[in-house]
């Protein structure tokens, strides 16, 4: 009896997890999903087959996204990767009422603000995307090629730090990582470090 009820307990605490992801691989299928975005429409991965497709990982009250907001520097990377045909998926996943959570009028009107150039911002309120790419910090960045599969995973640069100053002599891995893409080989870094502010999951995260 002892051992059915010690069975059914951890039974009951893993159904209030939440469900249980794969941790996403590099060389594989990226995780599929399907969001609203700020507009209002729903958006999936499949929509973007044969497109190469980034997802960054944003809180607006993170002071890492502040750094590469307030430079410009995100930008910059994003009307690149616009020009290139790259589409960009800015990814919400903060709860409601924690830091970072926005609505969908909200969403727009930190695009406007932030200039933002991304292709759209996806709200992920339950934390459903976030949790299928364990995406943990903000910025946390994916890139997936025109066959679906993940390509690179990790942080935006190779400096940890919340200090503008930081973004001189910065390595850009994801800069580099679409580079790559686009001339048609290898990833050379395919999995690096991320770094920044915890992504402010809901309890069940």
């Amino acid at each position: 009896m002892i051992r059915r009820r010690a069975v059914l307990t951890l039974a009951l605490l893993g159904l209030a997890a939440g469900p249980a992801f794969a941790k996403p691989q590099i060389g594989q299928p990226a995780p599929a999903f399907q969001a609203q975005d700020a507009d209002g429409r729903t958006r999936n991965l499949a929509e973007f087959r044969g497109r190469t497709v980034v997802l960054e990982w944003t809180n607006n009250g993170c002071p890492y996204v502040g750094k590469h907001y307030a430079s410009g520097n995100m930008q910059r990377l994003q009307r690149q990767a616009a020009k290139d045909g790259v589409v960009w998926l800015t990814v919400v996943s903060s709860a409601p009422e924690m830091q970072g959570h926005l609505t969908a009028p909200q969403a727009r009107a930190w695009k406007v603000k932030a200039k933002a150039a991304s292709t759209a911002v996806l709200l992920d309120p339950a934390g459903t995307l976030g949790r299928a790419y364990d995406a943990r910090v903000t910025p946390h960045m994916f890139i997936v090629d025109g066959a679906g599969r993940l390509v690179y995973m990790g942080g935006i640069d190779d400096r940890p730090s919340s200090e503008p100053e930081s973004l001189k002599g910065a390595t850009n891995y994801v800069a580099a990582a679409l580079a790559d893409v686009k001339a048609g080989r290898p990833v050379a870094q395919p999995v690096t470090r991320p770094y920044g502010c915890g992504v402010k999951y809901g309890s069940a995260g």
